[in-house]
């Protein structure tokens, strides 16, 4: 496994920078919530038929759909950094080969090498 704990240790770094990233995400997301919740009850029109602008249902569906994201990305992140404080980064949880480092350097959260990748990619499509 050489190569592992050197490759983990800078993905520690680049993942905590991508964990930073999504809780600002995730807290724009809530502000904009905060904000849509606020202009609902303030409104008096029917904003549905309004042909000016996106509807306040478009915004919030829009707003929960980058929330889920933003949690999404803090859940990989995390459970990469378990990997690394585990000793795991970097070795496939379904074969327990290494993942590429390629792979890694693209998707610094990925669980799996590009075969498995595939595989469960497969399993999804049919």
């Amino acid at each position: 496994m050489e190569g592992v704990p050197t490759r983990a240790g800078s993905a520690g770094v680049r993942l905590r920078s991508l964990r930073a990233d999504a809780e600002s995400a995730r807290t724009a997301a809530l502000t904009k919530l905060a904000r849509i919740r606020s202009d609902r009850a303030g409104a008096v029109t029917d904003d549905e038929h309004d042909p000016e602008g996106p509807t306040l249902v478009y915004e919030w569906a829009l707003a929960e759909a980058e929330l889920a994201a933003a949690d999404s990305s803090i859940s990989q992140v995390d459970a990469a950094l378990a990997r690394i404080t585990g000793g795991t980064y970097g070795i496939c949880v379904d074969c327990g080969r290494l993942i590429a480092p390629a792979r890694l350097d693209a998707r610094p959260v990925a669980e799996t090498c590009i075969d498995c990748a595939r595989k469960r990619d497969r399993g999804l499509r049919s």
